[in-house]
């Protein structure tokens, strides 16, 4: 295993500096973001337009002596805003042949969240049978929308040579365990999952028994973590809309790993990955509102560092 980094962390730096932060602190790959919500570190579009931009940066990287794990295109495919849909299918294209160009097999990414019913304008997260027109509405979404346009997508993705790493994330299709497999039943194995265990923590679900279960669907790997502030969850619960700085009051909040579990669980995480046979990049990703950008990859790559297992393992005296 190594560890890696989403470029998120380095956006604030010049290139060259940013990866080499990245380089000193012992990261080894990079998660480049291409598009969608976060912060772009890639333009797709110009990077295919100037194939020796696009060296540069084949170089400076190499230079770094970093790898790219994957690129990462969070955004929103399945928008009821036919413009917003158009824009993500279009950046999707220009991500899958740029990945090609560069070797890159991997893209992190969301399934996204659908509206409720043709001619709607607002996307509509289901998450319980009731009211009953929710059932209808949570099949239409599955049989209409989620399936056809990933069957589409991932055809795409496997003539380029690349693989779906989807997040289970809240307000998306694929927000638990169950529902990545019954899509991934569906859509091929192109489909597996970017697994990061800050959205699994806040709902419940336990981390280690998600990943025996999902096994070899596991793709890609965030280290982020989560805190649950347990005198607001007795409370209110879990589903907490409230604004992400709003630190006393939520019920969860994002943190950088060893601050919402200690270091025991985030050794026996990696040691179940490795069970699983997962034995690839563990890519920090910093949305801590309590610690500062630097600060928080510092800490998560140290305490990553010290607990990744890099070497196979050996033989034993019996064997």
């Amino acid at each position: 295993m190594k560890v890696g980094a989403l470029s998120t962390a380095v956006t604030h730096y010049e290139p060259d500096a940013g990866l080499g932060v990245l380089h000193a602190l012992g990261v080894r790959a990079i998660e480049i973001v291409c598009g969608g919500y976060l912060p772009r570190y890639w333009d797709p579009e110009r990077l295919l337009a100037d194939p020796d931009e696009l060296s540069r940066w084949r170089d400076r990287i190499a230079s770094h002596e970093l790898t790219i794990s994957a690129f990462a295109l969070h955004g929103d495919p399945l928008s009821p805003v036919g413009e917003v849909a158009a824009d993500y299918s279009r950046l999707f294209r220009q991500v899958c042949r740029l990945a090609e160009k560069l070797g890159v097999e991997r893209l992190t990414l969301l399934a996204g969240l659908p509206a409720g019913a043709p001619g709607d304008s607002a996307p509509c997260w289901i998450t319980t049978p009731f009211p009953p027109a929710n059932e209808q509405i949570y099949s239409w979404q599955w049989d209409e929308r989620l399936i056809p346009y990933w069957q589409e997508h991932g055809a795409i993705a496997t003539d380029h040579g690349c693989r779906l790493c989807f997040e289970m994330t809240a307000g998306d299709m694929l927000f638990h365990p169950d529902a990545l497999v019954r899509f991934r039943e569906a859509v091929g194995p192109v489909a597996g999952c970017n697994f990061d265990p800050s959205h699994l923590f806040w709902q419940g679900i336990d981390p280690l028994e998600a990943l025996h279960y999902l096994g070899d669907a596991v793709y890609h790997v965030h280290a982020k973590d989560t805190r649950l502030e347990l005198r607001n969850v007795r409370l209110n619960g879990v589903l907490d809309p409230r604004p992400f700085r709003a630190l006393a009051d939520r019920a969860w909040t994002f943190r950088t790993i060893g601050y919402g579990h200690d270091e025991l669980f985030w050794r026996d995480f990696v040691s179940t990955l490795r069970a699983i046979g997962y034995d690839d990049v563990l890519s920090v990703e910093h949305e801590d509102d309590y610690m500062d950008m630097d600060e928080g990859l510092e800490r998560a790559v140290a305490l990553l560092r010290s607990i990744v297992i890099e070497r196979p393992a050996g033989r034993h005296w019996w064997d």
